[in-house]
């Protein structure tokens, strides 16, 4: 247990009732959880973390546990004034404690965070594309000949859930339930002869409308889908675009997305990403891999 002017900084498991605290250890180090993200994780997975003799939160680091395979973790923050006692790692080390030793977990780094996690035994695979931009360029709908974008409905949900399995590599049932929940849009794309052939979220965020996961067959069918999420947006809009889609990527820069950054994927119990198809277009958001 860590100390802080000689007074013990207590490692918990945090609740709905720390909620409020999270979003403000948040806004301290300029991220954007709000209530609804916060609940999603909960839901999804577990937070740790630190509070000091008040019971302020000063530390947090989440688990999001998948069915079989993979964990992600991310929500890795420490107040500034608590930086450089190890509460990061702790907290991570925590989140880790409950994967056992055959579940791949991964996450994506910040500069910042990049050597604590490679001491920590992760190793870097890939890179995600984080795409930004200030207002979507409306032009008229894309060209949906063969193709139908509907709304998500409730028996739509297992054809979801195995798409999502091959594209992301593991199955994700809860968290797809909870996300869905969560969404401002989930859309379906359906070929001619009406199966599922790809899905499609939105999520409103606090700053961002937030598109992933987008899961598509290829990068027509994956730009048709963001096209529809984001047509009649007002606002700023968020992506994360996993490599090796070059063609979407410069769709999105042709609507007016630029790129932030290329923030990296690690690795902690394989050497190796989970086993992927080539159909997942965006991720869910960096906290949930």
């Amino acid at each position: 247990m860590a100390t802080y002017k000689n007074t013990l900084l207590k490692l918990v498991q945090f609740d709905k009732n720390d909620v409020s605290g999270l979003i403000e250890l948040s806004a301290s180090v300029g991220w954007d959880y709000d209530e609804y993200e916060i609940r999603t994780i909960m839901s999804s997975g577990k937070i740790f973390g630190h509070k000091n003799a008040e019971g302020k939160i000063v530390s947090s680091a989440a688990i999001i546990l998948y069915d079989t395979s993979v964990a992600s973790i991310g929500m890795v923050i420490v107040d500034n004034e608590y930086r450089g006692m190890g509460l990061g790692k702790n907290a991570t080390q925590q989140c880790m404690g409950f994967a056992t030793s055959d579940i791949s977990i991964m996450l994506i780094a910040t500069e910042v965070g990049k050597p604590l996690y490679e001491r920590m035994g992760f190793i870097t695979v890939d890179c995600v594309h984080k795409y930004l931009c200030g207002s979507y360029t409306a032009t008229k709908p894309l060209d949906k000949t063969g193709v139908a974008i509907e709304d998500f409905v409730e028996n739509n949900f297992t054809e979801i859930v195995n798409l999502d399995k091959i594209a992301f590599g593991d199955s994700r049932s809860n968290f797809l339930h909870n996300r869905i929940n969560q969404s401002e849009q989930c859309l379906v794309v359906k070929d001619n002869k009406a199966n599922i052939i790809g899905y499609g979220i939105s999520i409103s965020g606090p700053i961002n409308l937030i598109l992933g996961p987008i899961v598509a067959p290829d990068s027509q069918t994956a730009a048709l889908l963001l096209d529809s999420l984001a047509f009649n947006h007002q606002g700023k809009l968020r992506i994360d675009v996993p490599s090796g889609n070059d063609e979407f990527m410069l769709f999105l820069e042709q609507k007016g997305f630029i790129k932030a950054s290329e923030p990296p994927i690690m690795i902690t119990n394989s050497v190796n990403m989970p086993p992927r198809n080539n159909t997942l277009f965006a991720i869910a958001a960096q906290i949930f891999g």
